[in-house]
């Protein structure tokens, strides 16, 4: 099974950039799909950005493109997530979650999470 730890949240101003990590370990990192998820205060969690195995397929949010890249290092188990021009509706605990290889797996591991505050 695998572990994950995200990295890399904290406190930035509006219009700011941050770059959040989710560090694997335990597992075969290239066997999962990957993905970011937040959930803010009172609200459902919600998918940010995923990215399949091999780095080759990514998808956004919405909300998100244009500002957001999801990006993996196989080589060095790790997944990122670049924020840029953040605003105060990104604030949210973020969390990185993965999923096995068949079609429509759920994403059974997830990481504790790290908290991403944007000020207006």
């Amino acid at each position: 099974q695998v572990q994950l730890v995200e990295s890399g949240g904290g406190l930035v101003q509006a219009g700011g950039s941050l770059r959040l990590s989710c560090a694997a370990s335990g597992g075969t990192f290239s066997s999962y799909h990957m993905g970011w998820f937040r959930q803010a205060p009172g609200k459902e969690r919600e998918v940010v950005a995923a990215i399949g195995w091999s780095g080759g397929r990514t998808y956004y949010a919405d909300s998100v493109k244009g500002r957001f890249t999801i990006s993996r290092d196989n080589a060095k188990n790790t997944m990122y997530l670049h924020m840029n021009i953040l605003n105060p509706e990104d604030t949210a605990q973020y969390y990185c979650a993965a999923r096995g290889l068949r079609p429509y797996a759920p994403y059974d591991y997830w990481g504790q999470g790290t908290q991403v505050t944007v000020s207006s």
